[in-house]
C-alpha cells in the first residue's frame, strides 16, 4: 500500500471519529440549548454552532494526541478523547452561556460528555484494531552509535504491533553496508554522530524509507536557524533566544491573567491545603527555596510544604526519590499527587519571577551538578523559567536530565504563543496521571546523561 493511500485512510477514519463525538453536542444542541437562547438561530445559524464544536474537538484532539490510534494504547487513546470532548464541551458551554444571557443547565451538556465518550471508547477500541489487522508492521532497522536498546522500548511502549524490528547495527556497520537497509520501511536512528547519521540519511531519503532521529543538542539549536541568503549563498543565522517583543508582551500579559484568576477560582482549595498542612504537624505552611530562572537569576519560588521540616537538616540539596521518599509527610503525599504543591507557584508567576510556560527551574546546587557532566544545561536559562514547560508535558519522570534538555531547548528554539497555548492545554493531560516510569533505553541510566562532540550518553 502506498503513503498516500495509507494517509488518506487514516485521515478519513479520524474524521469519522470527529464527526462521531460531534453528534452527541448536535443532539443536545438541537433538542435543548438551541430552544432556550435569548436570540434563537435558524438553521445557518445552528450548523455554524455544531461546526465550531467540530473544529474545537479536531484542534484538542491533536494537542492531546487523540487520533494516534497506532501510537498508544486504546486506554490512552480514549482518555485523550475524553480531555478533547470535555474542553471542547466547556468551551461551547460558555459560548451557549453568552448567547443565553443567563447560566444555562449544565445536565443536557453532562449527559452529550457521556454519550462522547461511550462513542469514543467504541471509536478508539474500533480503529485501534483495525489498524493493525489492515496494515502489517513495518519492516524497522534501529540503527545506534553511543545510545543502545532503543528497540526495547518500541516492545515496552506497545509500538511492535507498528514496528517490527528485523534489523540492529551500529552506524560503522550500516555505513558500511548500506544495503542493509534495503526492504526496510522505517529506521530509527540513536545517538549516531551527525557525519554518519547524514550518509544513512541521504540513503534512505533516496530510497523512500522513512527515519525518526533521535535529535542532539546541536541539531536543536539549529532547528531555530532562520534561513537567509548572503554572497548569493544559502544562509542559516543562529543566534541566543531572542523572541519579538510582541510575543514576551502578550505571553507576560497571559501570565498576569490567567496567574490572577486561577488565584481567586482556587482559593478555596488554597485555605483547605493550608489548613490540612498546620493542623498535621503544626509546621510552616509554605516552603520557599532558591532556584534558577532566565541569564541564571535567582529567585525564591514559593510551595505547599509537603516535607518534614527538617527534610534538608544537614543542608544538602537533594531531588526527591519519588513516592516513596520517607521526607514526604501523609498530606504532602496527597497533594503532590494532585499537583496542588505547586500551586502557590501562582504568585510567582503574578510577581514576574516566573512564567506559566517555559524550562522548569533547577535549584543552583542541582543545577550545578548537572552543568559539571553536562556543560549545555545552562543553555536552558535563556527562557524565563515557567510552571509548566515541554519537558513536563512530553517527558516522563524517569526521562534524563539530557533528554530533558533537548525538549526544552526545543521549546526555546521555537517561541509561539500558540505553542504556549498548545502546552497549557495538555498540561492538564498529565494532572491527572500518575508520574510514569517506563524504562529508558540502555545507556540512558548514568546520573545526568551528557554529550559533546565526540560522545552522547543518554
Amino acid at each position: 500500500m502506498t503513503r498516500f493511500k495509507h494517509d488518506l485512510i487514516l485521515r478519513i477514519v479520524k474524521i469519522m471519529d470527529a464527526v462521531l463525538v460531534t453528534i452527541p453536542f448536535a443532539l443536545c444542541w438541537y433538542l435543548y440549548y438551541a430552544k432556550r437562547i435569548a436570540s434563537p438561530f435558524y438553521a445557518k445559524g445552528d450548523y455554524l454552532v455544531v461546526a465550531l464544536f467540530f473544529v474545537l474537538f479536531i484542534m484538542f484532539g491533536r494537542v492531546y494526541d487523540a487520533f494516534l490510534m497506532s501510537m498508544y494504547r486504546i486506554s490512552e487513546i480514549v482518555y485523550a478523547q475524553f480531555l478533547a470532548a470535555a474542553v471542547s464541551d466547556f468551551i461551547m458551554y460558555v459560548v451557549i452561556w453568552l448567547l443565553s444571557k443567563h447560566l444555562p443547565n449544565i445536565l443536557p451538556g453532562v449527559a452529550a460528555l457521556v454519550g462522547q465518550l461511550v462513542l469514543a471508547a467504541i471509536w478508539a477500541q474500533g480503529a485501534h484494531r483495525a489498524y493493525f489487522k489492515t496494515f502489517p508492521p513495518q519492516a524497522t532497522a534501529v540503527i545506534y552509535d553511543t545510545r543502545q536498546g532503543l528497540e526495547k522500548l518500541i516492545g515496552q511502549y506497545g509500538l511492535d504491533g507498528k514496528y517490527k524490528v528485523v534489523a540492529t547495527a551500529t552506524a560503522a556497520e550500516c555505513i558500511e553496508n548500506l544495503s542493509m537497509l534495503d526492504g526496510i520501511n522505517t529506521v530509527f536512528i540513536s545517538g549516531v554522530h551527525s557525519h554518519d547519521r547524514n550518509i544513512i540519511l541521504k540513503y534512505c531519503v533516496e530510497n523512500n524509507i522513512t527515519m525518526f532521529v533521535i535529535p542532539r543538542i546541536g541539531d536543536t539549536i539549529m532547528s531555530s536557524a532562520h534561513h537567509m541568503h548572503m554572497f548569493h549563498l544559502p544562509m542559516l543565522r543562529v543566534g541566543r533566544y531572542n523572541p519579538q517583543p510582541e510575543y514576551l508582551f502578550i505571553k507576560r500579559l497571559l501570565d498576569i491573567v490567567i496567574s490572577a484568576a486561577a488565584l481567586i477560582i482556587l482559593s478555596p482549595i488554597f485555605l483547605a491545603t493550608a489548613i490540612a498542612i498546620k493542623a498535621t504537624d503544626h509546621g510552616p505552611v509554605f516552603y520557599k527555596q532558591t532556584r534558577l530562572t532566565k541569564d541564571g537569576k535567582e529567585f525564591g519560588i514559593l510551595k505547599f510544604r509537603s516535607m518534614r521540616v527538617d527534610a534538608e537538616k544537614d543542608g544538602i540539596a537533594r531531588l526527591s526519590s519519588g513516592e516513596h521518599d520517607d521526607r514526604i509527610t501523609p498530606v504532602g503525599k496527597v497533594i503532590r499527587a494532585c499537583r496542588v504543591d505547586e500551586l502557590p507557584q501562582l504568585i510567582n508567576i503574578l510577581r514576574g519571577e516566573l512564567s506559566i510556560v517555559g524550562p522548569r527551574p533547577e535549584r543552583p546546587e542541582i543545577a550545578a551538578q548537572y552543568c559539571e557532566e553536562m556543560p549545555e544545561f545552562s543553555l536552558r536559562l535563556q527562557a524565563k523559567a515557567g510552571l509548566t514547560g515541554y519537558a513536563q508535558v512530553y517527558g516522563k519522570y524517569n526521562t534524563t536530565p539530557y533528554d530533558k534538555l533537548t525538549m526544552d531547548l526545543m521549546y526555546i528554539a521555537h517561541p509561539s504563543i500558540i505553542e504556549d497555548l498548545k502546552i497549557m492545554f495538555a498540561t492538564v493531560k498529565i494532572l491527572f496521571v500518575p508520574e510514569s516510569t517506563e524504562g529508558v533505553a540502555e545507556g540512558a541510566t548514568t546520573a545526568m546523561g551528557q554529550e559533546n562532540d565526540d560522545k552522547m550518553t543518554v
